[in-house]
Order: C-alpha cells, then sequence, then structure tokens
C-alpha cells in the first residue's frame, strides 16, 4: 500500500483512498477522503494509545462509511496511530520505547520510536485547519464521556476548539494546561483542536461506538466538512460544563486497589474514593477528594504500582 504523502498529493476531488502513513518501519493505516467540494482539511487520529478499542472501532467504521460526495474538504483518518501498542496489547505506550506517544510530542527525527511517530504526525497537522484526537479508557480504565479542549495556546484557537467541543453530546469539558499531547501540541502550532474520550475498559461497546460517530460527524458538519442536517441538534446534547482544572490523583503506594466511585458520579471534599489494601486484604492507603467534583475516569483494575492513576475527577 502507498504511502499517505504521496497518495494525498496525487488525489483528485470526490475520491477516497485507502494508504499507510510511513514513518520509519512504522505503518500507520489510513484513509483520505477528498470531497467534491471545497472546504478544510481535517486529520483525525485514533490508537494513540493502542487499547483504547472504542475510539479505534469508531475510526475504522468512519473511514468505511464517509462518502466523498457527502464531504466538502479534504479528511485524513489514521486508523492507529500506534501499531505496536495496539497488536501486543499494551496499555499507554509503545511497544519498542515503552513511552506514552501522548507525552512525546511534537517529537523527534531522530528520537526514539514514540518520539519519531510524534514527529510524523506533527508535520501532518501543520497541513490541517482542525485536529480531532479518539481516545477512551485504557484496558483497566473506566471512564465518563468528556472532551478536553486546549488551554495552552492562543485564546482564538481554545474559543475554536471549545465551539466546536459544544456540538457534542458529552455533558463534561475539561481545558487542559498539558503540552506534549498531540492535540496540545497541535494547538500551540495554531492549529484548534480536541481530544474525545469514551469507552473504557477493553471493550468493544456498540452503544459507545456509534455514539463516538455520531459526535464526530456532528464536529465535521459544524466544521462544514459534513452537511448540516449531520449537526448534533442543541435538544438533543447535554448542558455542558467546562472544567478549567482537574485533580488527577496517582497511588503513592503499590497494592490492591478498591474504588468506591464510579465514573460521572458527583463527589464532595473529603469523600473516600477507595483505598489501596495490601495482598493479605489489609488497608494501607485510603484516598478521598480534596475538593468537590465529578468522577472523570479511573482504574478498575486490582493491581496498582505507585504512581499509577487512580481517579481523576473536577
Amino acid at each position: 500500500m502507498d504511502d499517505i504523502k504521496s497518495v494525498w498529493s496525487s488525489m483528485k476531488a470526490g475520491e477516497k483512498k485507502r494508504a499507510v502513513m510511513c514513518a520509519e518501519d512504522v505503518d500507520m493505516p489510513a484513509t483520505i477522503i477528498t470531497g467534491l467540494r471545497p472546504g478544510k482539511t481535517i486529520l483525525l487520529t485514533a490508537g494513540i494509545h493502542g487499547c483504547e478499542y472504542c475510539s479505534i472501532q469508531a475510526a475504522i467504521e468512519l473511514a468505511d462509511e464517509l462518502r466523498p460526495e457527502e464531504v466538502s474538504g479534504t479528511l485524513l483518518i489514521i486508523h492507529i496511530a500506534n501499531p505496536s501498542g495496539f497488536k501486543e496489547r499494551l496499555p499507554e505506550v509503545v511497544a519498542e520505547d515503552g513511552k506514552n506517544l501522548n507525552r512525546v510530542f511534537p517529537g523527534k527525527a531522530d528520537g526514539s520510536k514514540a518520539e519519531r511517530i510524534a514527529w510524523h504526525i506533527t508535520a501532518l497537522q501543520k497541513r490541517a485547519d482542525f485536529y480531532i484526537d479518539m481516545h477512551g479508557g485504557d484496558l483497566h480504565e473506566s471512564m465518563h464521556p468528556f472532551v478536553f479542549i486546549p488551554g495552552v495556546a492562543e485564546e482564538s484557537v481554545t474559543q475554536a476548539a471549545r465551539d466546536a467541543a459544544q456540538t457534542l453530546s458529552v455533558d463534561m469539558r475539561v481545558r487542559s494546561r498539558a503540552t506534549t499531547g498531540a492535540y496540545n501540541s497541535a494547538a500551540i502550532l495554531g492549529v484548534p483542536s480536541m481530544l474525545i474520550e469514551r469507552g473504557g475498559n477493553g471493550q468493544i461497546s456498540r452503544t459507545e461506538v456509534d455514539a463516538y460517530k455520531r459526535d464526530v460527524r456532528s464536529v465535521l458538519a459544524h466544521l462544514a466538512v459534513l452537511p448540516a442536517d449531520r449537526l448534533i441538534p442543541p435538544a438533543q446534547r447535554p448542558q455542558q460544563r467546562e472544567l478549567d482544572s482537574a485533580v488527577y490523583l496517582e497511588a503513592d503506594t503499590e497494592g490492591c486497589w478498591h474504588p468506591c466511585v464510579a465514573p460521572g458520579q458527583p463527589v464532595s471534599q473529603g469523600q473516600p474514593l477507595g483505598e489501596v489494601r495490601t495482598s493479605f486484604g489489609e488497608p494501607c492507603r485510603q484516598y478521598a477528594a480534596e475538593r468537590d467534583g465529578r468522577v472523570l475516569y479511573m482504574t478498575v483494575s486490582l493491581a496498582v504500582e505507585k504512581g499509577t492513576p487512580l481517579v481523576a475527577y473536577g
């Protein structure tokens, strides 16, 4: 299969082609759709974390279902940005170097495997008018659907991302201050971007995949890349609350994790979130909420190491 750069440069209006994004010895499956009408160039990536399956499946199905006749502009969909993590079922990291791909952007041309993948994706971000990064809960994570928008960027870039995020069927929006994630890095470059979170637990949920596709289509309609009737009607969208910060609780000891909250659940300051016990069942560390908020996502595996993210809330 041909490289994405050569395929893209040779495509005409009204075409749809499969390609691979070649990053040295990494081949990422991709689909390019050039619409019949001019419009924006949109980059979508899934599988930056190889075990976030609902996002990957949604990207695969969108690439199959979207047609040039309904598109204005160009869609570039990278189905799986971390093929080795996907194939080896590794949460969070790239198999070859053990690095979290979503922590190394904008990447390095001569860096490790994850850094080189990030560098190649960054080159595509620079050609885009908008970037959607598709994520979800990992193998060990359960999640309430929400969206991240960039907080370290020109305000016009953040506002463009916020306007698009408000067309989603999620009720929580987090303004992130990170800089090394894929969408954060794109926003710093001046490209409005978002990271959508749906699904988790290493499962393919038909409900979540369908909701994911509907959300992406809604954003594309907002950007005038798809017809306006793909926009989720305001009456069908929940009122969205924006969080300017969130608490990301990490384990400060290893052991067996026993949470006592659930994704989407409101929590109050001082409310127990869970505890880590020894392998003999003895409590060794209890955790409580530092402030009022709502659970975004959480680890649901029994085993945790020191430094494992336990609960995110805000």
